[in-house]
């Protein structure tokens, strides 16, 4: 049986999903120590899982992260690794 997605309205005219990431096979993890603040990672990343914070760093919410890989290609500091789910990472 498949499982369920949690969806809620949004208006009139489309669904939001809530729960984007459950079928993620691998996941970004983020070296703060390589991370250098550009926002490569943010303005690439497809489904806004990553964001800024007030003290103007970046962290992955990965409740909606896909980990489709995006983030980490394009982060010219080597500083987001895919890593399995579940891997304890």
């Amino acid at each position: 049986m498949a499982e369920h997605l949690h969806i809620t309205p949004i208006g009139n005219d489309g669904i939001y999903c809530l729960d984007t990431a459950s079928w993620r096979v691998y996941r970004p993890v983020m070296d703060k120590e390589k991370c250098v603040d550009c926002g490569i990672c943010l303005a690439y990343c497809p489904v806004n899982a990553i964001i800024g914070t007030s003290d103007k760093k970046y962290e992955i919410t990965y409740d909606y992260c896909k980990g489709c890989g995006i983030c980490a290609n394009e982060c010219k500091k080597g500083a987001i690794t895919m890593v399995p789910e579940g891997s304890g990472k």
